[in-house]
């Protein structure tokens, strides 16, 4: 997995959806990223691990090691499965701080928000949201110890 900065990951995105010229090229990129996000341990397929506000299910595992926040996740959907591993190849193993102000500007670049139905686009705002909630608890808890 890149550990560069969450800046480089986005460009390398960006560069690499910028060779496919029709959206359903795009989308079975997006769905072969789905299949290779490893497989999340069934202990933490919970109510308490799901992603509230997608349509789909989405569970989303976050762990503090090293100083760095390591997302893995898993979804029944396999569009939202690619959704979600993009957002892991950017903001895993970055630092909780990067990734709080992390802007994801390669959603937009690569033209995705304009090509997501509005319950998928909802739920990838979703899902950024948790994530970024999850890297501030780690600060917090770091704060608190």
């Amino acid at each position: 997995m890149d550990t560069g900065t969450i800046q480089n990951i986005e460009n390398e995105i960006v560069d690499e959806f910028s060779v496919f010229d029709e959206w359903m090229d795009k989308y079975e990129y997006i769905i072969e990223m789905g299949k290779t996000l490893p497989h999340l341990d069934e202990k933490y397929k919970t109510e308490e691990k799901k992603v509230a506000g997608c349509q789909s299910q989405v569970w989303l595992n976050s762990k503090f090691e090293n100083g760095k926040v390591i997302f893995e996740a898993d979804s029944d959907a396999i569009i939202t499965k690619g959704l979600i591993g993009l957002l892991i190849r950017v903001l895993s193993n970055q630092t909780p701080e990067d990734i709080i102000n992390a802007k994801l500007e390669f959603i937009d670049k690569i033209g995705m928000k304009d090509h997501l139905s509005m319950n998928r686009a909802n739920g990838l705002t979703a899902m950024i949201k948790r994530m970024k909630s999850d890297a501030n608890e780690f600060i917090l808890n770091q704060h608190a110890n």
